[in-house]
């Protein structure tokens, strides 16, 4: 029982040395044997960026307004994720946007710089996200934080159980993340993922927030017949252009909640 425990306490600090920046303790180390377990506990990172913009946003509103801090939560969770599901975003728009073949949009993807569609992409996203979450100021944007990254990690990580990973280079880096995931850590995963939204439901007393599942299911569904078309399954970036789309679908979720209750 205690080395069970162990394990899922290194699994867990595993999925935080890989998908933020913040420090670790020594003795875990980095292992891509982990990696793919680790998984699971992407949900969890989606409670820790969502708190740790929710805490940035709350304590900065206090003194500096609410523009500028909802522009400082952004940043707070670009620096702590490490721009790590934006860049995915860009290179999906790159690659999609410049590529007609599945070899030509997988080789704009690893390349490293940004192109037009990736620049453009990525300024679009970002404004859609300050709007959205400035337009939920006051009671519903700290809980829109909460439930938008957990949920967004959530619906990507269902891409890796339902869909193929196609890249054949090891130096990829998300070759560990890709070897799925089975049915008990997937039902884990989503139980993990869906407990903010509970909270929320029984907090609030409103089921109809449960309603924001229906066009995450349809965005997922969608993504993976899309990426499937064109390139034969998911890669590392198409993961991240998942997270920032669901992120973003369920911002205008509640965006649309609070527009029909008043």
């Amino acid at each position: 029982m205690k080395n069970q425990l162990r394990q899922q306490v290194r699994l867990f600090f595993t999925a935080v040395m890989f998908y933020t920046r913040l420090p670790c303790p020594a003795w875990v180390g980095h292992s891509a044997d982990y990696l793919p377990r680790a998984t699971v506990y992407l949900p969890v990172i989606g409670w820790i960026v969502g708190g740790w913009t929710a805490l940035v946003y709350t304590v900065c509103a206090l003194v500096l307004g609410v523009d500028t801090a909802v522009v400082l939560s952004m940043i707070a969770g670009v620096w702590l994720t490490g721009a790590f599901h934006e860049d995915g975003w860009a290179d999906v728009c790159d690659g999609f946007g410049g590529g007609w073949t599945k070899l030509r949009i997988l080789a704009i993807m690893k390349d490293s710089r940004v192109g037009a569609y990736g620049a453009i992409g990525l300024v679009l996203m970002l404004m859609l996200k300050f709007f959205s979450l400035r337009t939920l100021a006051g009671s519903q944007l700290v809980p829109a934080l909460l439930v938008g990254h957990s949920l967004s990690r959530t619906t990507a990580l269902t891409l890796i159980y339902s869909h193929a990973y196609v890249r054949e280079n090891e130096d990829s880096k998300a070759k560990p993340v890709a070897k799925g995931l089975h049915f008990g850590e997937l039902c884990v995963a989503l139980g993990l993922g869906l407990l903010p939204l509970a909270g929320l439901v029984v907090w609030q007393g409103q089921a109809g927030l449960l309603l924001v599942l229906i066009p995450l299911l349809g965005l997922k569904l969608y993504l993976g017949w899309y990426f499937t078309k064109w390139i034969g399954g998911y890669t590392g970036d198409c993961l991240g252009a998942t997270q920032q789309l669901a992120e973003v679908v369920t911002y205008l979720f509640f965006n649309a909640q609070l527009t029909m209750n008043n």
